[in-house]
Parts: C-alpha cells; structure tokens; sequence
C-alpha cells in the first residue's frame, strides 16, 4: 500500500521539477531576448559623430566652426594639405577640411566610415554654400564596386564570431562537457584556421566582396579573430563549466556585437565604444578594415587585444588541462577523478574513436555554418544596388531620362504632388521628382530607407548637372521619425532578437521537457510569446524612447509567435536537427531576405524573390510600416504570418494527438542551432 501512495507523490515531484526547469528556460529566454535588444537599440539607434577625428588646415575657417558646432568633431590641426591628406590616407581621420586660397577642399574617407562621409559631406557642403565659399570634395580611398558602402567588413566579422564561438561550444559538446582538456587548444587554433580559410575563399574568391589581392592578407587576421574568441570561450567554460557557454555569448555577441563599429566607432555612445574596445568585436573590425582599405596602417591595438584573449585562453586551457591534474594526482589515481570513465583497455580505443568521429561531426557541422553565414549575409547585403526603385513623378522633367542610365526605377506617374505623397503616405514610394512652374523637387523618404534618400539624391543632382537643370532635395516622411531613431534603424535592430526568442523558446522548452513537444506547449509558447513581446516594446520604446508608444506591442508578440510555432513543429517531425534547420531557415535565409533598412529593392534578385515566404520579411515590413506608415501596407504580411502561426498550431496538434512522444536527445545539432543565431545581427 505504501508503494502504491508514493507514486502520485513521487510524480508530483517530477511535475515540479519539469516545471521549475520550464519557468527557468523560458526566463533565460526572455533575459536574453531584453538584453539583446537593449544592447542593439542602445547601440546603433542615435548613430552621430561624437568627438570624431577630422583634421584641419590653413587659417580657421568659419565653414569648419559652423559644423564643428553642430557636429562632434575632434578637431586636429595639420601644418599643410598633405599631412592632413596622408593621415586621411593613413585611416586616422574620418575627414579633412583644406582651407584658404580661392577653393577650399574637403577631404572624405569613406572607407573609414561610408555613413559617416553620408553626415559630414552634406554638411560641409551646406555650410559652406551658405558661407559663399566654394568648396572640392576630395575621396582619399574610393570604395570598389564590390562594397559601395563599406558593408563589406561588418559582414566578415559574422562568420568569424559565430564560427569561433561555435567551435568552443560543439567541441565542448562532443567531449562530453570536459573543457579544458590538453588537446582543446591545438583543435580549437585548427579549426580556426580551416575555418578562416573557408570564410576567405568564399568571401574573396567566390563573392568577390573583396579583391584577390587581399586573400592573403587578410587570412591570418581571420585565423586571429576566430582564435581568439575559439580559445576566450574554451577559457570561459573551463572557468565555470557551462555556464561558460552562457557568458561567452553575453561577453562576446550580446554585448560585444553592438559595440563592433562596423558602422564606424566614433558614431557610437562614448559608453558603448569603450565597452567595445576591451572585447574582440571591435578589435576585429579595426584589424579588418585596416587591413582591407588602409594598408595594415594602426593595426597594434586590435592585434594586441585579439593576441591577448587568445594567449590568455590558452594559458586557462594548459592549466585546467594539464598543470591542475598534473599537481592535484595522487598515488591512487586522484589525477583521473575528473576523467569519464574508459572502462577496460580493450574499451579505450573505441572509446576515442568515438570520441574522436563526434568531434569531427561537431567541427563539421560548425563549417558548414560558418560558410553558410559567409555566404548568405555576404551575398545579400556586400553590394546593395537597386532594383525597380518605386519612384512617383508629377509633371515632366529632362532629369528623369538621364537619372535612368545610372540607376533602376519602377516610374508612377501621378497627377499632382499631393496625389505622390498620398502615395507615400501609404508605403508605396521611396521618393518622388516633382516638377511644377519651373522647379524641379526631388522628395526622399529617410522613414523608408536609410540608403535609397542618397542613392536618389545623388543620382538626380548628377542628373541635373548634366541636363543644365536645377534641383531642390525635400525630406518628407510620412510619420515623424523618433528623435532618437533619426534613420529608421530600429525596426531591424529590434526584430533579431523577436526571431531569436521565436525559436529559441521552443528549443529549451524541449531541453527542459525532453520532448519535442507536449499537451500544453503550444498554450506555453503563445504565453510566452506575449509576454516576450511586451518586454521587448518595453525596452526598445518605453526605456530607449525609438519609437512612438502609440504603436502596439502585440505584433512583436505575433512575430515570437510564428518563429516559436514553426520550430516546435520542425523539432516535433525532425528532433534537434529540427532546430537547425529553424535557424537556417528563419536567420540564415529570411533574415538576409527581409531588406532590412536599406528595402527591398536593395537585394539581389534571388533574396528579393525568397523573401516573401520567409517570416522574417514579412515581420519586418509588418513592423516598419506600422510604426513609420500608421500599418499601411501591411495586410498581406499580416495575413502571411497568421497563416503560418495557424498552419504551425494546427499540425503541432495534429502531430501531439497522433504521435506518441518520445524523449528527444541533444547532440551537437542542437548545441549548433541554440548557439548561432545569437550573432545575427543585421
């Protein structure tokens, strides 16, 4: 009889336990998914000069005082035009202003900086036209056709982290938690240099994002880069076992990443640069873009950093690995306590040949991740360049025709400047050339893209040069952009972490379970789905004020929904591997397909015409629109995400009534897809 009343007791317990286990994952999640987005938001939302290098010759100008005044500049005084050429040259300088004599001339360095040069340019320009003082723009280093907008660096950086990251924790994986052992370094520096092989060959030779001539170059960087945040991850988890993998990815990703300045450093928050120049990240970014547009010049710092978490880790490595069991063995065989059991000698070598065919299906699988991550993100962002460019025009202009030689636009004609900006209004324009009583006005829309505004304006201001015309360039957005979400960036930066709270909800659900799914999971991660949903509106508009409160919360919730739904059932038909295949399809080709800030009509042809059946670009135009348009043109995103949220809850309840469950195993697949989304940052 006691037996029999022990068993309800007993299975209680294990029903508290699953639930403790729940409530801890899904509270892991959403840290996480807040941190990210902070961290994202905080980051890049405000992206201005700040205290920037740019350097000064010839007597004060008032041109310079007048930006200087408006701009955080950090002025540096050069004796003549060709110092202050050579440190432009050199990338010490994001700019320079020559002044005296009867032209001044402006110095760019676009490399440093291409969203820089887009903030400096226009106002040196303008100041000086209001000054009356004619000025020469000159570009010290002009980006190749290959990465027009200095894109290409940010770019590299994915595969480098995400593949170091990647192998620290798979390796750790495959050798059964043990993170220190002897051989861990020399695997970990090899896979690194496999690993920045792939990435170049891809990149460089396949992409052609850059020129051959900087394979070489540029290999032993990468091979640095993934080194030392392979053997700083190995570090961490032989300091606190697995929770290493946890503070890997919060140092290195989570904080890290944002702070990368792949945009440019000194148009970060001061905070933020300085968290970023004590982590790899950034360092890598620097070595990067010395390396690739300045000829290796200012390379010290980022080569001692990265030196220093490499050495570092693999001084942690030697002394977990062999000093410690070396110094703590005993006479009765206390060096192998903390060594899995081989059982008999005739079991060892099959032992390690496990063991070793494991590690090599884990550092497998972390190739083909990297090589994925080089090739899709590279392929869809290097060289953005447009594509039918939706543009209105009112009345007619000779500056249209010649606009057309030089870039590709899906012409509308309409009857009136009202009647295109309605149009705008509705999220079907990115600008309009309006010509009317013998003016001619280019309006550009920033709330709809960050990089169509300059393409459009610099295309038509040539235009008119040609053609002997005069032209006006007039902002105009439909709603006003967030003080603090000057170029329409946030949208982008807060949906990464949406996605990665999607599926991310539904992986530990299962780890915490052991199942794939259950009675009540999807009731659990429509829960969580709102909850997480909230928390991230919290953050991104009531805490970092990046866009209006008016817009609601419950389309982020929708969009955690869908990538939740999506997974479980792909975890349900296909296990772990279920899980990667998630990441792969919602990070690794819907992410690259959404367009992002810079619009659809920026992707190549095969991301344009993939996006629309992913979620992520429907989620993106169904957030950017309903916070910048007021939610027109939204319904078919709408509509394409409630049926993959409706089609996703269906067979989940199918798949949970007519299949018994059985409990699914983690392997490295699984330890593959909960790792790398975290580094996807657009």
């Amino acid at each position: 009889m006691a037996s029999r009343t022990a068993h309800p007791a007993s299975a209680g317990g294990v029903r508290r336990r699953i639930t403790m286990k729940i409530v801890i994952s899904l509270g892991l999640v959403l840290f996480a998914q807040a941190l990210f987005a902070l961290c994202l938001v905080s980051a890049q939302q405000l992206l201005v000069p700040r205290n920037m290098p740019f350097g000064v010759s010839g007597p004060p100008s008032p041109v310079v005082a007048a930006v200087a005044s408006r701009a955080g500049l950090a002025l540096t005084e050069y004796p003549n035009a060709s110092a202050a050429t050579n440190a432009a040259d050199r990338g010490e300088l994001y700019g320079a202003y020559i002044s005296g004599g009867s032209t001044d001339t402006l110095i760019v360095v676009p490399p440093k900086s291409f969203f820089a040069q887009t903030e400096l340019e226009p106002a040196f320009l303008d100041a000086a036209h209001k000054l009356d003082r004619p000025v020469t723009v000159q570009n010290v280093k002009p980006l190749p056709a290959s990465d027009p907008v200095a894109a290409v660096t940010s770019l590299l950086l994915l595969p480098l982290l995400i593949g170091g990251y990647l192998a620290a924790v798979l390796v750790f994986k495959a050798a059964h938690g043990v993170a220190a052992a002897p051989w861990r370094a020399a695997i970990l520096a090899g896979y690194a240099l496999a690993g920045a092989l792939l990435t170049d060959l891809i990149a460089g030779l396949g992409i052609a994002a850059f020129s051959s001539s900087h394979f070489w170059p540029l290999l032993p960087c990468f091979w640095l880069v993934t080194s030392a945040v392979a053997l700083a991850a190995a570090a961490l988890q032989a300091l606190v076992g697995k929770m290493g993998t946890l503070l890997v990815a919060v140092l290195f990703i989570v904080v890290g990443g944002p702070p990368a300045g792949g945009l440019g450093t000194y148009l970060l928050p001061v905070y933020w640069r300085n968290i970023g120049v004590i982590l790899p990240p950034q360092s890598a970014i620097t070595l990067i873009n010395r390396v690739l547009y300045f000829g290796g010049n200012g390379i010290t710092t980022p080569l001692i950093v990265l030196l220093l978490y490499a050495a570092a880790g693999t001084a942690v490595i030697a002394w977990f690995g062999r000093i410690r069991p070396a110094r703590s063995a005993t006479p009765t065989g206390g060096a192998q306590a903390d060594a899995p059991d081989q059982g008999t000698p005739a079991a060892k070598p099959a032992g390690r040949r496990r063991a070793a065919i494991g590690m090599l299906v884990a550092l497998g699988i972390c190739a083909v991740m990297q090589c994925l991550f080089a090739t899709t993100y590279m392929d869809a962002e290097h060289a953005p360049k447009a594509s039918n460019l939706p543009i209105g025009v009112v009345g007619a202009s000779p500056m249209l025709a010649e606009a057309e030689k030089t870039i590709s636009l899906k012409v509308t004609q309409y009857p009136s400047e009202s009647a295109a900006k309605t149009a705008i209004d509705q999220a079907r324009l990115f600008g309009a050339l309006v010509s009317s009583g013998g003016t001619t006005t280019l309006i550009v829309v920033p709330s709809m893209s960050d990089l169509a505004p300059l393409d459009l304006a610099v295309r038509f201001e040539a235009a008119a040069k040609t053609t002997g015309q005069t032209l006006a360039v007039q902002q105009y957005a439909p709603l006003p952009l967030a003080a603090k979400d000057p170029f329409g960036l946030v949208q982008g930066l807060m949906l990464v972490p949406l996605l990665i709270g999607g599926y991310m909800s539904s992986t530990l659900l299962m780890a915490a379970t052991g199942k794939a799914a259950g009675r009540w999971r999807a009731a659990q991660l429509a829960g969580f789905a709102i909850v997480s949903g909230l928390i991230v509106d919290l953050v991104v508009c009531y805490w970092l004020q990046a866009f209006p409160s008016s817009r609601f919360w419950i389309i982020c919730s929708l969009i955690v929904a869908v990538v939740a739904f999506v997974a479980a059932v792909l975890q349900k038909l296909l296990g772990p591997i279920g899980t990667l295949i998630t990441v792969i399809v919602v990070i690794l080709l819907g992410n690259p397909s959404s367009g992002g800030a810079s619009g659809v009509p920026y992707l190549p042809t095969f991301w344009r015409d993939l996006g629309p059946y992913l979620p992520p670009r429907n989620a993106y135009i169904l957030l950017h629109q309903s916070i910048y348009f007021d939610g027109h043109g939204t319904s078919q995103e709408l509509i394409n995400l409630l049926i993959y949220l409706g089609a996703a809850g269906l067979v989940l309840i199918v798949l949970d009534l007519r299949r018994p469950e059985a409990a699914v195993p983690t392997d490295a697949t699984e330890a593959a897809a909960m790792a790398v989304p975290i580094g996807a940052t657009p």
